[in-house]
């Protein structure tokens, strides 16, 4: 299933969307740049989350060394960064449709000020819930993932049974069809097993934001749509 709008028409113009799917696709151009140049690797470790350092850190700051903070702020530093990394095609053009198809509504909802707050907030949380979770992890974790799940449970709190314009791919034959927009609170989940195709090298691999972190956004933004619904 391809999202291709929803049936909800506003004259306002998306402008914080444009420009968060502007600044992913010039960062994702800087990243074929690097790996054209073999120094994609070293870029991607050193902005990316890595789980493993910063859990370690954390843990040294705490009860044995306090020169270990500095690790920790670096590392947590890297947390919007990585926002705005990708490790392949797929995983760009997945996040960024579904941003395009969910953001634009929701941002004329919100307005610019608290969406891209949403997107900030519940991407960094969703990668804390990640380091969390998976406290050994020794690669990178990238991707907007946990900040599109955000707009994705944000839009379906406030819009569950909106028509979705969607498009069904059957071989050549690609059939206009309309969705409920819960549907792809499931479908959401399950295209991302095809995040792999059209890889970069990068060398030691990079983690997709896992499950545990993307859950968290989606709750989050959830609760978020729930809180300013209720003001």
């Amino acid at each position: 299933m391809i999202p291709i709008s929803d049936n909800i028409y506003s004259w306002k113009k998306p402008i914080i969307t444009y420009w968060l799917i502007g600044i992913n696709l010039f960062i994702f151009c800087w990243e074929l740049s690097l790996d054209i140049n073999d120094k994609l690797g070293y870029f991607v470790n050193s902005w990316g989350i890595i789980p493993e350092q910063t859990h370690t850190a954390f843990t040294n700051a705490i009860f044995y060394n306090s020169a270990a903070w500095i690790v920790v702020f670096w590392r947590l530093f890297s947390l919007p960064f990585s926002l705005f990394l990708h490790s392949s095609f797929s995983q760009l053009l997945g996040n960024l449709l579904f941003l395009w198809v969910f953001g634009k509504t929701l941002e004329r909802i919100l307005g610019q000020q608290r969406y891209l707050l949403l997107y900030l907030v519940a991407g960094i949380f969703a990668g804390m819930i990640q380091i969390f979770m998976e406290p050994k992890l020794t690669v990178p974790v990238i991707g907007a993932n946990g900040a599109i799940a955000s707009i994705l449970g944000a839009y379906i709190m406030k819009f569950p049974k909106t028509k979705i314009d969607s498009i069904l791919p059957l071989i050549i034959v690609f059939i206009p069809v309309e969705i409920p927009a819960f549907f792809y609170l499931f479908w959401w989940f399950v295209q991302q097993l095809f995040y792999g195709i059209g890889s970069l090298n990068i060398p030691g691999g990079v983690n997709n934001l896992g499950y545990w972190g993307q859950f968290a956004g989606l709750v989050t933004g959830a609760a978020f749509m729930r809180m300013v619904e209720r003001r």
